[in-house]
């Protein structure tokens, strides 16, 4: 759909580059010292006079009549860095915002509902978006202009016309904010279908040929930088290939992996991935470090490892949940937001090594180092500086390098350990040590995704621990969530994604241990949502809750991004718990939703939609429902989950259950396995072996 807005807003857009860094000044605090947020609290000795997005700022400039400033970010964004540096810390620009706007700091990610409605406005505006986003808008909210990083003269010359256009005509913002706003609430409507589809499977296969021409073949990804990894896709990607037998796909799959993990992308020392590479081929990362990313790789790479036993995926797993176990967990057990990307001022200064430290480092072993990790033109970066990157898997390297696989696996590990030690002397990059709900539960279902696959107990204490956290602090006596949590506070009511990922965690840990508690918590929830969030009209789910104050839009999230879309994850939840609970209006609703989605699919893409069409695959290809009912269904259940079979759910316990699919079934001194479709059943058997037998998978 394309939009056509008033030439009122090319008066105003500048594209900017960078400036000098003014010296840094110290200021009295402003409104943003009360708040716990790290991003907003990075600002709150800026001379703006800063508040936060709430009821009460909002009030202030309807009192005033004064055009809201909007800036919106994140704790480890690097540009918005440097545009605090170069502008919000300057105090002839803070004069200038002070005199003319209210301004209001947002922390996009504690409030993703404001940023989705004003990233839709300034996309529409210059067909572009990122951070710091800047906005400006009326008092009412409703936004006029918006653009991204901006230098100091740029900004200031912006913001004047901008002032003096709203004192001598008013009306023309009038117009153009209503225009605007009508087009941010187009962008979120969904029409209804009149009826529920038949899938066909053609149907995805055409949608996956249609994105082939944009798979990377030498690189993996998708073609061009950045590059993003975008695990929501390469999960869809490995089980379609799976199960339509197209080795295509499952060979672009398994490079992407490799390439990502080769890459400098992932921080080879200490564990964990950047957030993207600057370039096409993994190797330069934008550097910080965010736990909902870490935590959908862990998941992604873990579930590979069971397709392809590849070594170096389970490293990948290990390393990235011992970055995550030392460095992003806190002592109740949930975990921190994300790491910044710049460190003493310098962007990726904690992670790059030049040549003379490394020689001084390694003495005898620097050469081969150097050729396993790339310490030449291939791997240098900027100003002698080199990012460690592989090229090759250690089986090719060991070959040229006369060494026994065992033997460069033990150097490598001694190279690491060498080099960690050293950088923990470093300065860390910043620590945004704020709990989100939904990143915490993709992280809940990493651990409990590398428990199944790897079966370390450790991994699923984890994962209870941090569920146990989640419950306990982040649940509200009227049985919702809140969104935040941090030093023992909370204040952002929960949103559309916080709930559906806190309900796929919990499945995800019911999966690995039949504790039927986390099932029926699965549900409260889920009928919380259909109170608060569902919306008849479409058949969606909005993003925001019904109890929340008004927004200019309330908008409704359904193309899958860097995390999946909330209606996607919730639509495949409905399916799974309609099973368990042979519960109608769950699985009418998840494939209403899906058919009211399909339509866009076409139009926009699948790999923006890989989270729906992964759905669409229990529809047109075998899907099974598993139950292990005895006393030894857990050591049964960990034999059957070490193959790679991931168009199934499971259920099971170690006594009488009235749960639908396995009501009826305990039998006293043994323990059947039960594999149904659609609640028909075989006949039960006794072994693992015997089950995965009677799958169909293709």
């Amino acid at each position: 759909m394309r939009f056509c807005l008033p030439n009122v807003v090319l008066l105003f857009f500048f594209i900017s580059c960078r400036g000098q860094n003014p010296p840094k000044m110290e200021h009295p605090t402003n409104a943003l010292i009360n708040e716990t947020s790290p991003y907003l609290l990075q600002h709150a000795n800026n001379p703006v006079d800063w508040h936060a997005w709430n009821p009460e700022t909002l009030a202030k400039a309807s009192e005033s009549g004064k055009l809201l400033l909007i800036s919106i970010g994140y704790a480890s964004c690097h540009w918005c860095h440097v545009m605090e540096k170069e502008v919000f810390e300057d105090t002839t620009a803070a004069a200038l915002m002070n005199q003319h706007f209210i301004n209001i700091k947002v922390d996009r990610e504690e409030r993703p509902d404001v940023d989705q409605i004003y990233m839709n406005a300034v996309q529409l505006m210059t067909g572009s978006g990122g951070w710091p986003l800047n906005v400006v808008a009326l008092p009412d909210g409703r936004p006029v202009w918006g653009g991204t990083y901006f230098r100091k003269d740029d900004w200031m010359n912006v913001l004047t016309q901008i002032a003096q256009v709203y004192k001598n005509e008013p009306k023309k913002f009038e117009e153009y904010a209503q225009n605007l706003t009508d087009g941010v609430r187009q962008m979120d409507l969904v029409e209804s279908p009149s009826h529920a589809e038949d899938f066909a499977f053609a149907t995805l296969e055409n949608l996956v040929q249609n994105w082939k021409p944009k798979f990377d073949l030498e690189y993996g990804g998708n073609k061009g930088a950045p590059k993003f990894m975008m695990p929501t896709g390469l999960n869809f990607l490995l089980r379609y290939g799976f199960q339509a037998n197209d080795t295509e796909v499952l060979d672009f799959v398994h490079l992407t992996l490799q390439k990502m993990a080769f890459g400098g992308l992932y921080d080879h020392v200490g564990g964990g991935f950047s957030r993207y590479s600057v370039d096409n081929y993994w190797h330069v990362p934008h550097f910080e470090k965010m736990l909902y990313d870490n935590a959908q790789l862990v998941s992604l790479y873990a579930n590979a490892y069971l397709h392809k036993p590849n070594p170096q995926y389970k490293r990948v797993v290990y390393e990235t949940l011992g970055f995550i176990e030392r460095e992003m967990t806190n002592p109740k057990g949930g975990f921190y937001a994300s790491f910044d990307a710049d460190s003493e001022g310098e962007e990726g200064k904690f992670y790059v090594w030049t040549k003379d430290e490394l020689q001084a480092l390694l003495e005898n072993d620097f050469d081969t180092f150097a050729a396993v990790f790339n310490i030449n033109d291939f791997g240098l970066w900027e100003e002698q500086n080199y990012v460690l990157i592989q090229k090759e898997d250690y089986e090719t390297l060991s070959q040229k390098l006369g060494f026994t696989v065992a033997k460069l696996t033990s150097s490598v590990a001694q190279w690491k350990q060498i080099l960690f030690e050293t950088r923990e002397k470093r300065k860390k990059p910043a620590l945004d040590d704020k709990t989100l709900l939904s990143w915490n539960a993709l992280m809940i279902r990493a651990y409990a995704d590398a428990y199944r696959v790897f079966g370390e107990k450790k991994f699923l204490d984890a994962a209870l621990q941090a569920a146990h956290f989640l419950d306990a602090q982040q649940s509200k006596p009227d049985g919702g969530l809140w969104r935040n949590y941090k030093n023992g506070k909370s204040t952002i009511n929960a949103f559309m994604d916080d709930y559906a990922l806190t309900i796929d965690a919990y499945l995800s840990i019911y999966e690995n241990t039949f504790e039927q508690k986390w099932l029926q918590r699965a549900k409260q929830l889920t009928d919380y949502t259909f109170s608060h969030f569902y919306n008849p009209e479409s058949g969606l789910f909005f993003y925001t809750s019904d109890v929340d104050p008004e927004l200019v839009s309330r908008t409704t999230e359904t193309s899958d991004n860097v995390i999946p879309a909330s209606n996607s994850i919730m639509a495949k939840n409905l399916f799974l718990l309609g099973y368990h609970f042979d519960n109608e209006t769950y699985l009418n609703t998840a494939k209403f939703m899906l058919s009211a989605t399909l339509p866009s699919v076409g139009q926009t893409g699948a790999r923006w939609y890989a989270n729906w069409l992964d759905l669409m695959l229990n529809y047109t290809k075998p899907f099974y429902e598993v139950a292990f009912v005895g006393e030894k269904a857990i050591q049964k259940l960990t034999k059957f989950t070490k193959t790679f079979q991931p168009n199934l759910m499971l259920a099971g316990s170690t006594n009488e259950s009235n749960l639908p699919l396995l009501k009826h079934r305990f039998a006293q001194g043994e323990t059947l396995i039960y594999v149904c479709q659609n609640y028909v059943c075989k006949l039960p058997v006794k072994d693992s072996d015997e089950a995965l037998a009677l799958m169909k998978n293709h």
